[in-house]
């Protein structure tokens, strides 16, 4: 069992002990703690607003009951979106001028997960400021409840997933008649969840005929739901069973997109990011934003467009606050996450898929030409589980004395690059997970993985 606290929110596993995984007291103790943070936040305001939705994993409902509670208990006015996905609750946060949002999702984690990632007044997640004052708040139990008279009410709100699609649609760079032109036919997995509502309605606007998989919204995931491809076996034989144009792969809350060929073979999803910034870029010079463990392929593409590339740490209010600092035009992270400041600053799988089908829709190409036209990285990612008596400190700094002699960062974790061969390697722990996270990039897959093999020896035997 688990329970994580970080700047992605409050996660963890259901059932088992007070403290060590997200029991109902601990998820009581923390939406009490959010309540308290958003109203010395809005002081001046009689009734704040915070809008609530979730992905369909088994738990939400539950979770979802507990979080409501405890806000209205404390004197919060609720807005329920139901099911609903990450970016169209953060969406939603500035549309219905709510005052924070919580979204009940753990993301790309097994059904056993769920979480709370806590939204301030802009839809944007907490910085990392105002995540440690409210950790403060839970951990001294410094809130309390309101009288019957001033308990807050609930109301229900099924429209949003609508206005974020019409959203989506309005923005310039759709090209909405160049991808009703094309005609295309794409196999959508949503692996049982959210992207199995708004998905295929979003393309459905753009008059593409879908073949669903897996998008029945019961939390009942198939396969695990991280969208790599050792777990997209299924969609990558049924996109060319189905003669389908390409397939997309959402995970549970729909704010990564990945994608696969008309032959099945797997665009990868660091090029999501890198395609779609492409077509961006083609339209509008700028500059962009990933994470240190993003693939360096954005770099040379953003580069090509006469644009400067920045890097951040890992964590989309890390990205989102670079994005800002260096008014980048894209950005997003190497896990297929796209973020694009003209709609939000957020992850957003659904403006994600509709500006690569702009994309791929005006250049009249197949989906694997397409990828074609990028640089070839390859990216080892690997993971190590953490023991309570794992020392992280030690080990970065091992690595970090290891290879001095390279180009070194370490603004999160550890990333060293050696920049004359076009590679590199980044250690980091997880903000979502137990372990260490370690990528390495080359320009070969064998490269790759025997930096990283390289990499893991060091620190197993740090």
């Amino acid at each position: 069992m688990a329970l994580i606290k970080s700047i992605s929110g409050i996660r963890g596993t259901i059932g088992g002990q007070l403290g060590e995984a997200l029991t109902p007291l601990d998820t009581v103790k923390f939406a009490g703690a959010y309540s308290t943070w958003i109203k010395k936040r809005n002081k001046t305001c009689e009734r704040p607003k915070i809008v609530v939705g979730r992905d369909a994993r088994l738990s939400g409902d539950m979770v979802n009951r507990l979080i409501s509670g405890t806000l209205i208990a404390s004197g919060v006015d609720v807005i329920d979106l139901g099911l609903a996905t990450t970016p169209t609750v953060e969406m939603a946060v500035t549309g219905l001028q709510a005052n924070g949002g919580i979204i009940l999702t753990a993301s790309h984690n097994p059904k056993q997960w769920n979480a709370l990632k806590l939204l301030n007044e802009q839809g944007e997640f907490l910085s990392d400021v105002d995540g440690k004052a409210l950790l403060a708040i839970a951990e001294k139990l410094e809130f309390d409840f309101v009288e019957v008279d001033n308990l807050g009410q609930i109301t229900y709100n099924d429209t949003y997933t609508g206005e974020h699609i019409k959203a989506v649609l309005s923005l310039p760079l759709v090209d909405i008649d160049a991808i009703y032109r094309a005609n295309f036919k794409v196999v959508v997995d949503a692996v049982n969840s959210v992207g199995g509502i708004a998905i295929p309605r979003l393309l459905a606007s753009l008059g593409v005929h879908v073949v669903e998989l897996n998008c029945t919204p019961d939390g009942q995931f198939p396969h695990n739901p991280e969208p790599l491809p050792e777990n997209l076996t299924e969609i990558a034989k049924a996109v060319p069973v189905n003669n389908a144009d390409l397939g997309i792969v959402v995970d549970p809350d729909v704010d990564r997109l990945a994608l696969v060929c008309e032959d099945g073979s797997f665009f990868g999803e660091e090029y999501t990011l890198v395609a779609i910034a492409d077509y961006v870029l083609g339209k509008t010079v700028g500059n962009t934003v990933s994470n240190l463990s993003s693939s360096r392929a954005l770099k040379d593409i953003t580069e090509k467009h006469g644009g400067q590339y920045f890097s951040s740490a890992v964590g989309e209010v890390n990205v989102v606050a670079e994005m800002k600092r260096v008014n980048a035009v894209i950005g997003g992270e190497g896990n297929g996450g796209v973020i694009y400041p003209e709609l939000h600053y957020g992850r957003d799988a659904l403006v994600g898929v509709a500006l690569f089908l702009s994309h791929l829709a005006q250049k009249r190409i197949k989906c694997s030409e397409l990828r074609a036209q990028y640089p070839d990285y390859f990216v080892s990612k690997n993971k190590i589980t953490l023991t309570p008596d794992t020392d992280i400190d030690r080990i970065l700094q091992n690595i970090k004395d290891k290879y001095s002699s390279y180009r070194i960062s370490d603004i999160d974790g550890v990333r060293v690059d050696f920049d004359s061969e076009k590679k590199w390697v980044h250690l980091r722990k997880s903000n979502t997970e137990p372990i260490i996270r370690i990528y390495a990039e080359a320009s070969s897959e064998k490269e790759a993985s025997e930096l990283a093999k390289q990499i893991i020896l060091a620190v197993k035997y740090t």
